[in-house]
């Protein structure tokens, strides 16, 4: 684990220098090195992530939690990192106003998706009234 979160530091720390290096002279082709290794790291953390995922299904199904909640769940931390990611590049290319118009709709996105589990919860608070 550890090991693995060193390369991923340094492959980061490396893209990060070329980056910076690249933008002096060309700044389209910095930002495509910036795009390449956030891409990269997604792709080897969704790898990383695939056994932790299914340990956290079997948990919350022995807690008796239904699988679409697991699933929202997992669903609105996509969001989140995706949001996140787009928002940092923006700002790294100079667009804040495009960053702060995706963190508008990533949070937009979590509020549509947790409506279902609004409504189980008013349904259940109805029950208990």
């Amino acid at each position: 684990m550890v090991e693995s979160c060193f390369s991923v530091a340094v492959f980061c720390v490396i893209s990060a220098v070329l980056a910076v290096l690249l933008r002096q002279h060309c700044h389209e082709q910095s930002l495509m090195v910036a795009l390449g290794a956030c891409t990269a790291v997604v792709v080897a953390f969704m790898a990383f992530l695939e056994p932790l995922i299914i340990q956290v299904g079997e948990i919350f199904s022995q807690a008796g939690i239904s699988d679409s909640y697991i699933s929202l769940i997992f669903k609105a931390t996509a969001i989140c990192f995706i949001t996140q990611i787009t928002c940092e590049i923006c700002r790294d290319s100079g667009e804040n106003a495009i960053a702060s118009t995706a963190e508008m709709w990533g949070r937009g996105a979590i509020i549509f998706m947790s409506l279902p589990v609004l409504k189980a919860l008013l349904e259940k608070i109805n029950e208990i009234i």
